[in-house]
């Protein structure tokens, strides 16, 4: 749980609670990472189109390269998401 004030994805309406169940249809919950940008739904939508086009979208590197940059960035900044 972060120190940012989150609204919880069972109270979560329009936008927002179609970004949380996405969410859940992607990865099976709503990680924090996701519910950190949850009083900012039109941020979430960018920040979630941003990663699938880094992730998914046409790159000279292969999608396990990208996932194990990912890994190893995160693992360097001590970042447990």
């Amino acid at each position: 749980m972060s120190n940012i004030q989150e609204i919880p994805p069972d109270e979560a309406t329009g936008l927002l609670r179609r970004l949380f169940d996405q969410a859940v249809q992607r990865s099976g919950r709503v990680w924090g990472i996701v519910r950190v940008m949850s009083l900012n739904p039109p941020v979430l939508r960018s920040s979630m189109d941003f990663y699938r086009a880094v992730m998914f979208g046409y790159s000279p590197l292969s999608r396990w390269r990208r996932e194990m940059l990912a890994v190893v960035t995160a693992r360097a900044v001590d970042c447990f998401y």
